[in-house]
């Protein structure tokens, strides 16, 4: 079966948002209580980004600096998220999850994939390694643009 480049595309474009509807939901769900989505989206972002600024936080949940910085102080009081001075640059802040963010994130992360592969499950095996593959294929695809398009800035 020959699939153009752009019905591959738009196969992608409908699919992925479901997929991630999916991860967001059952993140929500197993999240601890007292955490906000936005607080939650957080915390997801520096468990893939050790080190990251609040800029870099802010852009990823779509706030402004005052009000990312309003919720990181949250975050910081009640001991998930640390800041730091960046070792090389010491008008920089580095931001980092604390073994207790670590932990709150990891909870709920591994609860998300238990419930993920329980729905993988009701697939056959044939199908799940064509997904697994599909994955392994995009994942290269998707990073290395994405990580093209960060160091030109757009």
């Amino acid at each position: 079966m020959t699939v153009s480049p752009d019905e591959c595309a738009g196969q992608v474009m409908e699919v992925a948002p479901l997929v991630m509807r999916a991860i967001r939901a059952e993140m929500r769900r197993h999240r601890a209580s007292d955490l906000s989505v936005p607080q939650f989206r957080a915390l997801t972002f520096l468990s893939h980004h050790e080190g990251a600024s609040l800029s870099d936080v802010a852009e990823h949940i779509g706030l402004t600096l005052p009000s990312m910085s309003k919720m990181i102080d949250g975050l910081v009081a009640r001991r998930l998220v640390k800041r730091e001075m960046h070792p090389d640059d010491r008008r920089r802040v580095t931001l980092a999850l604390t073994p207790r963010g670590r932990s709150h994130f990891e909870s709920a992360h591994s609860a998300t994939r238990a419930c993920l592969a329980e729905l993988m499950a009701t697939l056959p095996a044939s199908d799940r390694a064509t997904v697994t593959q599909a994955m392994r294929i995009l994942r290269p695809l998707l990073a290395s643009r994405r990580e093209a398009e960060s160091a030109t800035g757009h």
